[in-house]
């Protein structure tokens, strides 16, 4: 990470820490006041939790300049932290007395998770799809598959033709043509391994030592086609960890507001 990425971060970070201590301090005071400072911390917090759901609107308008998106991305981390530290400081216990506080906290833990995780991805995922040198859509790569698994049946049928042998025809319907059906070894992508190239060095490529000079150039081409497509497999399990944990996430975060909206309105009627 360079210098100018980590400014923003520490920006906010110490504006974070200042208005948390300030919270924290005015919240002693107002205890020593016999007043109630769950009312301070508890419009504070339901203001973070709003902004934090503004970061959602912000991806979808991106055509709009409005600041960059790793300024905005710092923002909503450093405000995570804050609003689940400033959560602590509202609730006082780890876990709450009644069924909807227990909801409502159980909720924000369960959302406040989901984001470190999604921030593990952001960092990690799409770092190691850069390193594939291969740029694709999620949504184009179902073609993208067919259409490898295309070529390489045409490359078959034509190297049965040219040579006039099918030891590559009947290596590809017994073991690559499983291979070429749909994504596979979808866990050693994930992870950042190479199960795919175990495979294409051994069962996958086995049938190399047993054909001729021009049955090899074409089963050459064929496996250089099934390692395009262990790339493309890495960015359809990549890519759609990152799109699914969205359809997580977001839910999660909403459930949340609404949960924390309904609790301001009790708290306003028969509290307050």
């Amino acid at each position: 990470m360079s210098r100018r990425s980590k400014l923003p971060k520490i920006f906010f970070g110490l504006i974070s820490i200042v208005v948390f201590g300030a919270l924290f301090w005015q919240s002693k005071v107002i205890m020593l006041r016999l007043g109630e400072p769950a009312i301070l911390t508890g419009y504070t917090l339901m203001a973070s939790m709003l902004l934090l759901g503004f970061f959602n609107f912000r991806k979808k308008l991106s055509m709009i300049p409005i600041g960059r998106a790793s300024t905005w991305l710092a923002f909503h981390v450093v405000l995570g932290v804050f609003a689940l530290a400033l959560f602590g400081l509202h609730v006082g216990v780890f876990w709450p007395q009644g069924l909807y506080e227990q909801m409502l906290a159980g909720s924000f833990y369960m959302v406040s998770l989901s984001g470190v995780v999604g921030y593990a991805l952001q960092r990690s995922l799409p770092r190691r799809l850069t390193q594939t040198g291969v740029e694709i859509i999620y949504e184009r790569i179902p073609a993208e598959l067919a259409e490898i698994r295309e070529r390489v049946e045409a490359l078959v049928l034509e190297c049965t033709e040219k040579s006039g042998s099918d030891t590559v025809a009947q290596h590809y319907m017994g073991t690559l043509n499983w291979y070429f059906q749909k994504p596979r070894f979808r866990l050693s992508h994930f992870v950042g391994g190479d199960a795919g190239g175990y495979w294409l060095r051994g069962p996958g490529g086995a049938a190399r030592r047993y054909i001729n000079d021009v049955e090899k150039e074409y089963f050459d081409q064929i496996i250089a086609l099934a390692e395009l497509k262990s790339l493309v497999d890495r960015h359809f399990v990549c890519q759609g960890v990152m799109k699914k944990w969205l359809f997580l996430h977001i839910p999660l975060a909403v459930a949340v507001i609404a949960l924390a909206i309904w609790h301001l309105i009790l708290v306003n009627v028969y509290v307050i």
